[in-house]
């Protein structure tokens, strides 16, 4: 598993909002970084690597849920669990035929047949999680989750322009 990435600048003193901001920008950067590998199925650490990093982003916004407008939040988190189901579907396949080759490696080769043909059936669940997934990475591309994740971050840091207005009216 992936080691969580440190938190430069995170301390005590630092004020809830800005901790927010740090907090979810390092963690955001952490599910994209494994976005161009994830769907290699010959190497199937970066899904898992990626969902980790969706676990550990969506616990950042939970946890600092009062630093964020709400609508805009409840939206984030509610594609990030989407990224994560559907990172899911695939990693799911990926250790069961993990754990299948230990256990034909352990069983007496006249079973080969047997294990070949379930593991035949697990790369199936496999290229369907793919696709999942592939799905799944084109929505948060399409929703543009990493902006929108970043215009928390601004929010949260107090740095998102606010509207213009002509005597209180929307500009």
């Amino acid at each position: 598993m992936a080691k969580a990435r440190p938190i430069e600048g995170l301390h005590a003193e630092l004020p809830f909002a800005e901790a927010a901001a740090l907090t979810v920008e390092v963690r955001a950067a952490e599910v994209f970084a494994h976005a161009g590998r994830a769907l290699e199925t010959e190497d199937i650490k970066p899904v898992h690597d990626m969902r980790v990093a969706t676990r550990r982003l969506r616990a950042v916004l939970e946890i600092y849920a009062a630093c964020f407008p709400e609508r805009e939040l409840k939206s984030v988190v509610k594609d990030v669990k989407a990224l994560a189901d559907a990172l899911g579907a695939r990693r799911d396949p990926d250790v069961q035929l993990e754990d299948l080759a230990a256990f034909a490696a352990a069983m007496d080769p006249a079973d080969g047949p047997g294990i070949e043909l379930f593991g035949a059936r697990l790369r199936g669940q496999q290229a369907a999680g793919n696709a999942i997934l592939a799905a799944g990475l084109e929505a948060i591309a399409e929703n543009d989750l990493e902006a929108r994740l970043a215009l928390l971050v601004a929010d949260a840091r107090g740095t998102v322009a606010e509207p213009e207005t002509v005597d209180g009216e929307p500009a």
